[in-house]
């Protein structure tokens, strides 16, 4: 129970809490606690398995206390049906994903020692452990533990050189690094030493490169893309009424209602955008075949102003398999005559959510009639640049796309921004929003471009490139947000090596866990 209570208190060091030094408390705990993790015997996974056992139940303590909003899904349509699976679905995805903590764990076992090099045994078997977790089964990498180190502007830098894997890998060995103080001297001072110096080495460099980076920067909000002037609409929409076909008038309606509202003087003076920005799904209904709903779109834009949208698309097919029809989840850009002039298909699709992993299998396996309803949705075949004469070009991440460190850039060529639209109204007022948020923060420092984000109910907000919040709209409430869009950044270390300066840090941390190792094997 002491691993559970340390993991659920390290998911107080994310968003929106940010007590990041708590790990600071509870990363030694769980040092101390595989230190003891052993038992009588041969070698092999018997003396392993203490280890991994420990490290699951950190696991299941930190993604059920950090994920617990999931349960929110369930109570968003108003189903009373669905409300007794709540518990089950969230400690069954914490149990899940704890399993890749316990593989991290059982990795550390492997490369430990009794000296202080079992901090970067730590860090390579969690760093690891949570690569995969962003990867198998395509990845889920919510609430990584390099965002604790993201708790301040200034120590969020060090994204921009080795991304939030680096910053994972980086900060567990420094957050775990007060057991050595604890740590009796032992036969090998000068390797208890070298750790210390090696760990206030990678705090001074990530200190010192937040401040050379924010020094170098323009004031948050004044340096940004000519005539790129924005409207975001948050609409505030209730999700249990947003898929109901009589309501759908009435969303369009306080779509264009609040996307009409009168501009503040003092801010923006009159209106006059570049770019009107609407959430995902903020159309729940496929625009293509409601052409009144693109004659309403016109005449709400001026001249010049180019509508961003999210809606469902679908689309005809052959295959038989899909019902001749095939649907994806969208951005649409449309401009004063109604035209659409582009449209992107979202790439990474959420498993359970918007489509069902394996269900050719299942069909296969004659139970894929038992998962009809879930998901429906395909995926696009790539990432675009999106360029429109007069406009900065853009890319889009919708949603869940947000989370996926160096995936949202296409391939075609470098944005001059990125467009986040996102439904976050499955999870009501909780700590969910607020990680997402964080997550689309840490796409902009590793790519050094700005992120302007429309929420359905929240967070929406424009972000610099180094993840300073320039402007947002709070949870639950509708409105509009005006501003400007940042100006980016040259491309950063990330973007040229961030995969080059991981592997550095693996294999370093490898090499300093097998010295401490094998200085153990020399002294017995």
């Amino acid at each position: 129970m002491t691993a559970f209570a340390a993991g659920a208190l390290s998911a107080l060091a994310l968003s929106p809490i940010y007590a990041g030094p708590i790990l600071f408390l509870t990363l030694p705990a769980l040092v101390l606690l595989i230190d003891g993790a052993v038992v009588a015997g041969p070698r092999g996974v018997r003396r392993l398995r203490p280890a991994a056992v420990t490290g699951w139940w950190f696991g299941f303590g930190y993604f059920l206390a950090g994920l617990h909003w999931v349960g929110m899904a369930f109570l968003a349509e108003g189903r009373s049906e669905l409300v007794p699976l709540m518990p089950f679905a969230v400690a069954g995805l914490a149990a899940g994903l704890a399993l890749f903590t316990a593989f991290g764990a059982l990795i550390a076992r492997l490369l430990w020692s009794d000296g202080p090099t079992r901090i970067f045994a730590l860090a390579v078997g969690l760093g690891a452990s949570e690569w995969l977790r962003g990867h198998v089964l395509t990845g889920f990498p919510w609430n990584l533990l390099g965002q604790a180190v993201a708790f301040t502007d200034l120590t969020a830098q060090g994204a921009s050189v080795v991304g939030i894997y680096g910053l994972t890998f980086a900060g567990i060995a420094v957050f775990a690094a007060p057991v050595l103080l604890a740590d009796e001297q032992g036969h090998y001072p000068w390797l208890r030493r070298l750790s210390i110096a090696l760990v206030l080495a990678l705090v001074v460099a990530d200190i010192s490169w937040g401040i050379h980076r924010l020094a170098t920067a323009a004031p948050t909000g004044e340096a940004v893309l000519a005539d790129a002037r924005i409207r975001i609409v948050q609409p505030n929409i209730d999700q249990a009424a947003k898929w109901s076909p009589e309501k759908k008038q009435e969303a369009l309606d306080k779509l264009v209602s609040l996307s009409d509202r009168k501009t503040d003087p003092q801010t923006l003076g009159a209106i006059s955008f570049s770019e009107i920005i609407w959430p995902e799904t903020a159309l729940p209904f496929f625009l293509t075949e409601e052409p009144e709903a693109l004659a309403r779109i016109a005449d709400l834009l001026s001249p010049g102003t180019i509508l961003l949208t999210g809606a469902p698309r679908v689309e005809p097919t052959d295959d038989v398999a899909d019902g001749g029809r095939r649907y994806y989840n969208s951005l649409f850009a449309i401009d004063d005559a109604g035209a659409i002039l582009a449209a992107y298909d979202k790439v990474h699709l959420v498993p359970f959510g918007e489509y069902m992993p394996l269900s050719a299998l299942l069909h296969r396996l004659g139970v894929g009639e038992l998962f009809r309803g879930i998901g429906g949705f395909s995926s696009g075949p790539r990432r675009k640049l999106i360029a429109i004469a007069g406009h900065p070009s853009f890319s889009v991440l919708i949603c869940y796309e947000a989370i996926f460190p160096g995936e949202v850039l296409p391939e075609s060529g470098r944005p001059d921004y990125l467009v986040n639209i996102t439904n976050d109204g499955w999870f009501g007022r909780s700590t969910g929003p607020h990680q997402h948020l964080d997550a689309a923060r840490m796409r902009a420092i590793e790519e050094g471009l700005p992120v302007v984000r429309a929420a359905n109910t929240g967070i929406s907000a424009i972000i610099d490139a180094y993840g300073r919040t320039v402007a947002s709209l709070p949870l639950g409430e509708d409105g509009v947000l005006d501003g400007f869009v940042p100006s980016e950044r040259p491309m950063t270390f990330f973007q040229h090596g961030g995969s080059t300066f991981l592997l550095a840090f693996n294999v370093f941390f490898i090499l300093l866990a097998l010295l401490g190792k094998r200085k153990r094997r020399t002294r017995s």
